[in-house]
């Protein structure tokens, strides 16, 4: 699993920011090309305490934008969905990572 953002950082470091309001988030993009559509998610970035999560997913709602809505019917519809995602901030996966590391450690 890559994680962006916490470079740097050790477990204490990661849980303080989260206590803070920090939290792991992926974006949605898709591309279309003829008549199939690809609907795929970003690497997980870590957003600090603070930090606003939209601007990370930019590039993610401009390649959507520029060849996802292409394909028909699917490209409009999972374009539609990224733009919602991504402008919300992207999606908060913070459970899911910590339970996957806290798995991981315990192995």
């Amino acid at each position: 699993m890559i994680i962006k953002g916490i470079e740097n950082m050790d477990g204490g470091n990661i849980m303080s920011q989260i206590q803070q309001g920090g939290k792991f988030v992926i974006y949605t993009y898709c591309f279309s090309v003829v008549l199939m559509t690809f609907r795929r998610s970003s690497d997980i970035y870590f957003i600090k305490a603070g930090e606003g999560s939209v601007k990370k997913g930019l590039k993610y709602t401009l390649l959507t934008f520029l060849v996802g809505w292409w394909g028909i019917p699917w490209g409009p519809i999972y374009s539609i969905g990224a733009f919602i995602t991504n402008f919300k901030g992207g999606k908060d996966v913070t459970n899911e990572v910590l339970a996957a590391l806290s798995n991981q450690n315990a192995s």
